[in-house]
Order: C-alpha cells, then structure tokens, then sequence
C-alpha cells in the first residue's frame, strides 16, 4: 500500500514516514499542497495523510480537488481541532480527522481501518432495501436502477444500515461498526455522513430513507 504523507512540518512528516514504513507500508512525501497535487498526478496513492494549514494551497483545497477526481481515502492530521474545523475537513471530502498531537497507534489504527474499507470484498450478497441496491464486491449503490457515487466511507456507513434494516442504530453503534473505533464525545461525524448519504439517495426528489431517531441515533426504514 502506497501512502502519501502531506505537512509543511519537516519533523512531522519525518515522524509519521518512519511510523508507516515500519508498518511495511510504501511512503512518499509532500510539504505542501501543491507539491502533493503534483506527486498524486505522478502517482496515485492508496490513501493519503493531509495537514491543513500549508503554505498555498492548503489542505482543504486538496482535499476537495482530490475527491472531484478520486474516492482514495484521506485522513486528516492537523492542529485545528474545534468541532467547526472538523466539519470543515469532513465536508472537504475527508473520510477521516484526526487532531494533533496524536498518539501514533491512534494514527496507524486509523491509516489501517481506512485502507481495510478500501479492499475490495472478494464475497457478499447483493444487498437491497426499497428501491437501492448495493453491492459489497464491485462497491457499487444504485437507486431506482441509476447508480450512486458514494466515497469509501459514505458506501460503509450506507453498508451498515443496509445490514440492519428498520433496527433503530444509536451513533456509538455506528461509530463502531463503520470506523471501528471510539470518537471523542463531541464528535459529530456520524451526524456529517448521514447528511451526506441523504444527499446523495435523495437526489432528484426521491423519498427519504435514513431517518433520525431523536436522541437516539439513526433508522433505515421505508
């Protein structure tokens, strides 16, 4: 698995490269945003560890250049952590947010559990509820027969609901069944990715499927 390691701060990045290759992982590097772009033309990763604040082109504005062209799973890393910053990373087109300083088995933790949801699943019945199909080895989500784009972490939490139709699910089980860890208790994530899977299944006016249980969580039901 090749990684792409993104900060304008030299002893981070040279902390996080020893930590990934370690791990066995192939790492290349970039100290700001548009040397990342550059680096991602010359070669794709397979996921990709994002500072925000760089010089130029920031990581906001990679992130949302990269995910126009690419569902490749992007983490986040930076010291802006208000719940505002993270809403601002997430609808960038991050999948994941992490605040420095980090300890680096969260970040290893977190680089692994990205890169799992990306393999493809070599087995897995066609999956349906309503009028959406998804398809948990081509990845693939159709409503009413036209297909969905969905980003990694949008089709696993689309996964999860569909695995458990009409049962009531409350946010920390859906924290741990799709990320597979515990957020903060502050953190809103799940809250950012319904909204960005109803905006996608609800296109062109069709009916809503995910619905909120107040105080509870969520519920996938007709």
């Amino acid at each position: 698995m090749h990684i792409l390691v993104v900060d304008d701060d030299p002893a981070i990045v040279s902390l996080i490269r020893r930590a990934l290759t370690h791990e066995g992982y192939t790492v290349t590097v970039a100290f700001d945003g548009d040397e990342a772009l550059a680096a991602i033309q010359r070669r794709a990763p397979d996921l990709l560890v994002l500072d925000i604040m760089m010089p130029g082109t920031d990581g906001i504005a990679v992130s949302r250049r990269l995910r126009e062209a690419s569902n490749v799973p992007i983490l986040m890393v930076t010291a802006k952590g208000t719940v505002k910053d993270r809403v601002a990373g997430l609808d960038s087109g991050a999948d994941d947010y992490l605040v420095k300083p980090f300890a680096l088995d969260e970040l290893l933790a977190r680089v692994r559990a990205l890169l799992r949801r990306r393999e493809p699943r070599l087995t897995g019945e066609v999956l349906s509820f309503a009028d959406v199909t998804l398809n948990p080895v081509t990845r693939q989500v159709r409503r009413g027969g036209k297909i969905i784009e969905l980003t990694a972490q949008e089709f696993d939490l689309l996964h999860f609901f569909m695995r458990h139709p009409r049962q009531v699910l409350s946010r920390h089980q859906l924290y741990d069944g799709v990320w597979g860890y515990d957020f903060s208790g502050q953190s809103n994530v799940v809250n950012v990715y319904v909204r960005y899977l109803r905006s996608k299944l609800e296109a062109d006016g069709q009916r809503r499927l995910i619905h909120t249980v107040r105080r509870i969580g969520y519920v996938l039901r007709d």
